[in-house]
């Protein structure tokens, strides 16, 4: 598993179910867009100020977010979709 380093955080990508349009007719993989919702798996220690005090995170393990469309870096692993991403491209926890 990878650790993420100061305010980064990975998250497992959670595919969306299949998806149907009104008419009945499914949308197929290739015509789908990828999903901005995920777990967090993995989260750093937090950014580090430049008088050397770090911040910590908003984010925990566990916690189901939405994310940037276009942020973070994804990664494959064991078979698995992750993204990793910055706190700040995190743009809200599902409670």
């Amino acid at each position: 598993m990878l650790k993420p380093l100061g305010d980064r955080v990975l998250v497992e990508i959670v595919e969306e179910t299949e998806q149907k349009t009104a008419g009945g007719l499914y949308v197929p993989d290739t015509a789908k867009e990828k999903s901005q919702r995920g777990k967090v798996v993995a989260v750093g220690a937090g950014k580090m100020t430049d008088e050397g005090k770090r911040i910590p995170m908003d984010i925990n393990v566990g916690d189901t977010v939405y994310f940037a469309k276009y942020g973070g870096t994804e990664v494959s692993l064991e078979g698995k979709n992750y993204s990793l991403l910055s706190e700040r491209d995190i743009l809200a926890i599902v409670e």
